[in-house]
Formats: C-alpha cells, sequence, structure tokens
C-alpha cells in the first residue's frame, strides 16, 4: 500500500505541479461526485464527508481500515473494500495528487463486475479523471461514454457520468464541449428534482461560465447552489461554494463583496477544521487586498497560506503565492527582493504554473529587473510578457466564441424538447376533452352539427396556439427582435435570395463598447434599457425588407437586402447617431454616458456563399474597428478589394 508521504517523496515538485493547472479549474474543493453518484455502502458513506474536511486524515483512515483487509481473504467483503478504495481515489484527487488516485480506483473496479452499480460508476468517475495526457483524457471520455450506455438517460448515475464527462472537455480545453455536457445534466436534473446531480453540475457550469467571461451567469448558478446548501445546512460544500462565488466577484471587479465571499468561505472551512480551505481562502484574499492596495493586508494573508499549501505539495498555488508576494514587494519598492522570488516562481518558463498567471509574472518581472536597472532582461520579460498575453488572449477569445456558440444550442435545444413536450401533454389533454365532450353529446344525443362546430373550434385554438408557441420561440425576450436562431434562418433565406438573382446584399455585425462599464456603474436595468431602446429606434429606422437581431449578449447582426456597402455604411452610421442618444447617467451628481457601438461590414461582392462566411468576415472586420479603439465601423478586409456593384 503506498501512502500519501510516500507519493509526496517520489513526485518531484515541478512534475505535479504539471497536473494543477490542467485541473484546478474543475476541483470542487470536495470529492469527486462523492455525493452525486447513489452510493450506499456505509464504510463509503462514513468516509465521505471527511474527504472535504481533511482529505489526508481520510485517506489515513481508509488505508488503515483496508491493511486489516487481508487480500484474497473470504472473510472480506468486496464491496466494503472497494467502498475505501473509492474514499482513497476521491482523498487524493482533493489533495491534488490526480495520478495517485488511479491505482486505488483501478482496484476498487477490479472488484466489481456491474457496470449498473452505482459504486462502480463513482469509482469510473475517479479513474477518468485522474489522466492529464491528452490521449489519456480521450480514452477516458470513450470509457464514460460506454458506461452511460445501458443506462436510464433520467437517471442520476447517467446525469453524473455526463457531468465526468464535463470535467474532462474542462481538461481537454474544450470549453464549448464541457458547456454542453454540463448545461444537459443541470437543466435534466432540474426537470427531474435531483438537487444533488443539479449542484454539482451548477458549481462546474459556474467555473466555466466564469472564466469564459459570463459573470452574471456564473453568479446566477452559484448563488442558487449555495441558497440550496443553506437550505439543507451541507457546510461541507457551503465554504466552497461561497469560495467560487468570490472568484466570480473579483472577476467582475467587485473586491469588496469578493473579500465578504471568500471571508465567510474561510471561517466555515475554520469551524470544520479544513485547512487547506483556510489557506486557499487566505491566497484568494490576499489577492484581492493587493488589487485594492491593501499591501500590508495582502501580506498577511499570503504568509498565513504559503505553509499550508507547502504542506499539501500544492505546487501551483505555491508559486501563485510567491508571485503575489513579489507584486507586493515591487509595489512596496523592494525590486530585489521581488526578483528573487520571480526567478524561483519562473524556474520552469511557466510550465509549471496556471496558465493565466504566467503573463502577469513576466510583466512583474520585467517591472523588477527595470527598478534594478537591468533594461535587458526587463526587455526580455516584456517580450514574453507581450508574445503569453496576446497567444492566451488568442485563445481564449476562440474558446469563448465556441463555447457560447455551444451553449446556444444546448439551450435552444432544451428549450425545443420542453415546447415539444408541453404541446404532447396540451394535445393528450385536449383529445381526452374532446372524447369526454363527444361521449356526453352523444349520450345526449346532440345533433351532428354541433360537433362539427365544436371540432372547428378547436382546430381554430390549435392553430392559435401554435403561432403564439412559435413566436416566443422565435424572439428574443429583452428587445423582442429575432433571436439568434430565428436572425440566422432569416439571414440565410436573404442570403440564398441574392445569389440565386446576382443582387448585392451587406451583413453588419454591431457590437457596444464598453458595455460592462455600463452595467457596473448604472446597474444591469440601465443596460438592459440600453438594449431594448436601441431596438426600438433601429425598428422604426430599417426598411420593412432589412433584419436586425440579437446575435448574443450586447451583439446584434443587421442584414441589409439589395445595400451596396456605401448604402450599408449610411445605415450603420445612422444608428450609431440613434444609439448616440440613448439616455444613461451615473453618479451623483449624475453623468451622462454615451453610448457608442464599433461595427464590422461584409458583403456578397466578397463571393461569400453562406451565413457562416460573411458573418466571419464581419466578425473580423468588427475585431479591427475594436482595435483601432472602438467607435468605429470597418469592413472586411476581402470587402476593401471586392469590385462594388453598380
Amino acid at each position: 500500500m503506498v501512502g500519501l508521504a510516500a507519493i509526496r517523496r517520489k513526485t518531484p515538485g515541478w512534475c505535479a505541479g504539471l497536473l494543477v493547472p490542467l485541473l484546478a479549474a474543475v476541483s470542487s474543493g470536495g470529492p469527486a461526485h462523492a455525493g452525486c453518484f447513489p452510493v450506499h455502502e456505509q464504510e463509503f458513506l462514513a468516509l465521505r464527508h471527511l474527504v472535504s474536511r481533511d482529505a489526508s486524515e481520510a485517506l489515513a483512515k481508509a488505508e488503515a481500515r483496508v491493511a486489516r483487509m487481508p487480500a484474497g481473504s473470504a472473510r472480506t467483503d468486496p464491496r466494503r473494500l472497494a467502498g475505501l478504495y473509492a474514499i482513497q481515489a476521491a482523498a487524493y484527487r482533493e489533495l491534488a495528487l490526480y495520478h495517485a488516485a488511479r491505482a486505488p480506483a483501478l482496484r476498487g473496479l477490479n472488484l466489481l463486475g456491474g457496470a449498473l452499480d452505482p459504486l462502480h460508476q463513482q469509482l469510473l468517475s475517479s479513474y477518468a479523471l485522474s489522466f492529464s495526457s491528452p490521449a489519456g483524457i480521450v480514452r477516458a471520455l470513450r470509457q464514460i461514454k460506454q458506461a452511460r450506455a445501458p443506462l436510464r438517460t433520467n437517471s442520476a448515475s447517467a446525469l453524473c457520468l455526463e457531468i465526468t464527462a464535463g470535467e474532462l472537455n474542462i481538461l481537454r480545453n474544450r470549453s464549448d464541449l464541457a458547456i454542453r455536457d454540463l448545461t444537459q445534466a443541470y437543466m435534466q436534473a432540474q426537470a427531474l428534482g435531483l438537487p444533488v446531480v443539479r449542484t454539482d453540475a451548477g458549481v462546474l457550469l459556474s467555473n466555466v461560465l466564469r472564466r469564459m467571461g459570463d459573470y452574471r451567469q456564473a453568479l446566477r448558478l452559484i448563488r442558487q447552489t449555495i441558497g440550496w446548501d443553506k437550505t439543507r445546512k451541507s457546510t461541507d460544500y457551503l465554504a466552497n461554494d461561497l469560495y467560487f462565488e468570490g472568484g466570480i466577484l473579483r472577476s467582475m471587479h467587485h473586491f469588496h463583496h469578493a473579500i465578504a465571499a471568500y471571508r465567510r468561505a474561510r471561517a466555515i472551512s475554520a469551524t470544520s477544521d479544513n485547512r487547506q480551505g483556510v489557506a486557499y481562502a487566505n491566497l484568494r484574499i490576499c489577492q484581492v487586498d493587493l488589487a485594492v492596495k491593501r499591501l500590508a493586508a495582502a501580506r498577511r494573508a499570503c504568509n498565513r497560506a504559503a505553509p499550508v499549501l507547502a504542506a499539501g505539495n500544492a505546487y501551483a498555488s505555491i508559486k501563485e503565492t510567491d508571485a503575489l508576494l513579489a507584486r507586493i514587494a515591487l509595489a512596496e519598492k523592494h525590486p530585489r527582493h521581488a526578483l528573487a522570488l520571480l526567478n524561483k516562481v519562473l524556474d520552469h518558463s511557466g510550465a509549471d504554473m496556471v496558465p493565466s498567471t504566467v503573463a502577469p509574472a513576466y510583466l512583474a518581472r520585467s517591472q523588477a529587473n527595470a527598478a534594478l536597472h537591468r533594461y535587458a532582461a526587463a526587455y526580455r520579460d516584456q517580450s514574453q510578457y507581450v508574445r503569453r498575453f496576446k497567444a492566451q488572449n488568442r485563445i481564449s477569445r476562440a474558446r469563448l466564441r465556441a463555447a457560447l456558440e455551444m451553449r446556444f444550442r444546448t439551450t435552444q435545444e432544451f428549450r425545443r424538447n420542453a415546447i415539444l413536450r408541453r404541446k404532447l401533454q396540451a394535445a393528450a389533454h385536449r383529445a381526452a376533452k374532446q372524447r369526454q365532450l363527444l361521449n356526453w353529446m352523444g349520450t345526449a344525443g346532440v345533433a351532428g352539427g354541433l360537433v362539427i362546430v365544436l371540432l372547428s373550434y378547436i382546430l381554430i385554438s390549435d392553430r392559435r396556439h401554435r403561432r403564439q408557441l412559435l413566436l416566443l420561440a422565435n424572439a428574443d425576450p429583452l428587445t423582442s427582435l429575432p433571436n439568434r436562431g430565428h436572425t440566422a434562418q432569416l439571414a440565410t433565406l436573404a442570403l440564398d435570395s441574392a445569389i440565386e438573382h446576382n443582387r448585392p446584399l451587406t451583413v453588419a455585425l454591431l457590437d457596444f463598447d464598453h458595455f460592462k462599464t455600463i452595467n457596473d456603474r448604472c446597474g444591469h436595468a440601465a443596460g438592459d434599457h440600453v438594449l431594448r431602446e436601441f431596438a426600438r429606434l433601429s425598428r422604426e429606422a430599417l426598411r420593412g425588407t432589412d433584419i436586425l437581431g440579437r446575435w448574443g449578449g450586447e451583439e446584434f447582426l443587421l442584414v441589409l437586402p439589395e445595400a451596396t456597402l456605401d448604402s450599408a455604411l449610411l445605415t450603420v452610421e445612422r444608428l450609431r447617431a440613434l444609439a448616440s442618444g440613448i439616455d444613461v447617467s451615473a453618479g451623483e451628481p449624475p453623468t451622462q454616458l454615451r453610448v457608442t457601438f464599433s461595427a464590422g461590414l461584409a458583403t456578397t461582392a466578397e463571393g461569400a456563399r453562406t451565413l457562416d462566411e460573411i458573418v466571419a468576415r464581419a466578425d473580423a472586420a468588427l475585431y479591427e474597428a475594436k482595435d483601432a479603439g472602438r467607435d468605429a465601423i470597418c469592413i472586411s478586409r476581402a470587402a476593401r478589394a471586392a469590385p462594388r456593384w453598380g
């Protein structure tokens, strides 16, 4: 039996650290779905909650009990032994020793034969999540898919395995697929009344949405989870959820609220003697205190976190702590101490760090070198910072777009299925009422003419009901404009017609500038007012044949049939003027905020044959407008070179 101490001795610090950046984003601070799968083994249940409070103690107890159960003995209960192996695997994952979780998970799987057994599925989930290489993760995904195949799609175990697939897709840096898996699991668990499964999916989905930048939705999800944990008095998970809430608020620059959330998480962790939870809360408090220039408080929080993180071999977090202490030293005019810390942090060029922390570390070391007049080294670090920042930003933007698209498709599919279920239920209800009416009419001997009139009324009512459902499914609830799916349908029809008849058509992608500033300074109600007012003014200003739809967030797609590039520019300029007149005030005394948007234009003259092609070119032009300083209109590069319509 290999214990925790032996694993730590055998694992070089930088190697273990390579795993943490990949898995830190999905680690929820508790057992890997230990409460998700409906496992009922007493040995497992007795130690399950201890894993999140003190993983080292849970691991020691599980190993001691296994040692008292000789392998191969006829008196050994294989299910009890498998439950203890499941606790070991969960504890190793909690300690960020993911590779070590594989062996006990595999031993437990070898003891159980039934794929329909929840304990088997719990072990399989831990085994799958122990992989870090791309090839291993892909194999694990296949195993999870095979395990789900024989299960009922609406069972708790099937949904828990779908959550595991979502975690694996996060490890693959496929946020789009993770959004699909976690959204489906969350919505189905909510519809089926499975709150524990919904909570697991909600926490992970909230974390992915935060990484994507969808802070409002992430905050809504995590606060739902916090409310549920308070209702069932689940302190084991409440501290973890408050920690995530603090992370979202920190990303939104709501620093004082973030510190309050972290402090509540720390207090709950301290009450349950969860030293690691206290350390991670202190690390985040240090980060926020530094952001608001409370340097002494930041240093105290980081120094409290450091020894606990070091004892737990949390290598990536140790480096993050040193990087924060270095930035504090820089702010206090101690560049030599900051440089010593940063040289240690970047000893493997960021390979053993969370990717989002590497570029800021190079920037801080550049500043330290410059303060010490080491300008050549400062220039090299500055170049590294710029290169890594651009690469990370480019990757994040591409993943964000893919994830948003997948989230939109998943939500739309779920809504369509829900509408279809409601329609079928309504049709069955109407059919039952019709049978009752017809039976009554036959018994009473009512004339056949009355039956015809009644059926005609039902048919007309059914058509009206279907029209109302179609309208709700196609309209954006905030602006009453066509939603993304309906906009894409209308735009595709217009594009096909333009190509068939060799007529001009221009597409514009509009995106409001600094929209987060409006929400932060004036409130989200003001942001909603801007979008509604823009939709109203635009409907009045556009032609009846023009198509304007909400494309996502503060982004709109404008399709202008029979419009050359020059006339389209005039139309977009007119909409820009209308947008700038929308009244938004903030502060005391009130300060008028100017509403602006940037736009990218593309046209069929470029040779685009599909909606995806022309929108992609308009999107590229939009990014040029953003890079040019915003409040600008740019034409796609292909359109500049294409011949104009006569």
